[in-house]
């Protein structure tokens, strides 16, 4: 059972570093660090695009307008550091 909890803590990094990924590009793109006419540049903002969208789709239908402020993602990390915390606080049952 320590391997379930292993994984589901890893499943969590992952997620969390494809969030962090996806704001650092996101920050990139809008000052103009990257260009999404490179073809890698496109692939991967793409490929993070359809990733996340149905994570942060629904969060952004239930928030208010903010003005161009994005507030999905840090909903979203914020989720993900809960979702650690509980499993950590139950590794009890998990051996």
């Amino acid at each position: 059972m320590t391997s379930i909890f292993q994984i589901l803590m890893l499943l969590i990094d992952v997620a969390f570093f494809i969030v962090i990924a996806h704001i650092i590009m996101s920050w990139l793109i809008n000052f103009g660090v990257l260009n999404t006419r490179q073809p890698l540049v496109a692939q991967l903002w793409d490929g993070l695009n359809r990733l996340l969208e149905p994570v942060y789709g629904p969060i952004r239908r239930r928030l208010p307008m903010m003005g161009g402020l994005d507030l999905a993602p840090l909903i979203v990390i914020l989720g993900l550091y809960a979702l650690e915390i509980i499993l950590r606080n139950n590794v009890s049952l998990f051996l």
